[in-house]
């Protein structure tokens, strides 16, 4: 495949949880002859979700697009898809991962996420999730991946976050991963 007739989907699917589905679902993107570029898979309540980038010429998308709807009735998934190009990743200093866990309260992770987009950070992956603790305390905890564009100050970003980490009564630690 060369790159001028590479084109890319992104195909979401949710639906109750029960073993075989990633199966039925990469069979069919595999008969469509699609390539998975990247995916995500992740249990939410009761409900299954599954997140998937693909590349393929046109009769490989066109075929993925027409298919997918009757494979995913048959499944009892709701699906969405979306045609995309590739991701262009502007220049950046660095790449990181940001792990932070606290007391759970309303608000933190929007205050995270808007003290990175008030920076001009883009998130590349999130997840976050509540858990209780020895002592029956409700807690939180989130994994970030960014990159830091090369015009941010990577030690001023980092001293005002720390700011913010204790506004918000978080433990954090920065890891570069790139």
């Amino acid at each position: 495949m060369t790159a001028h007739s590479n084109h890319q989907i992104v195909l979401t699917a949710i639906g109750e949880d029960r073993s075989g589905i990633v199966s039925e679902l990469t069979q069919l993107v595999s008969d469509c002859h699609c390539n998975i570029i990247d995916s995500r898979i992740a249990i939410l309540g009761n409900e299954f979700t599954f997140i998937m980038l693909l590349s393929g010429d046109m009769s490989a998308i066109s075929r993925i697009e027409h298919t997918l709807p009757t494979k995913a009735m048959e499944l009892g998934l709701l699906t969405m898809m979306k045609r995309t190009a590739s991701h262009n990743q502007g220049a950046f200093r660095a790449g990181y991962t940001l792990e932070y866990t606290g007391t759970d309260a309303p608000g933190t992770l929007s205050k995270v996420t808007r003290f990175f987009a008030d920076n001009n950070i883009i998130i590349c992956s999130l997840k976050s999730d509540t858990y209780d603790d020895e002592e029956a305390v409700m807690r939180m905890r989130c994994e970030l991946e960014f990159n830091i564009p090369v015009e941010v100050d990577v030690d001023q970003f980092k001293i005002s976050f720390e700011k913010l980490s204790h506004l918000l009564n978080v433990d954090y630690i920065f890891r570069r991963i790139r």
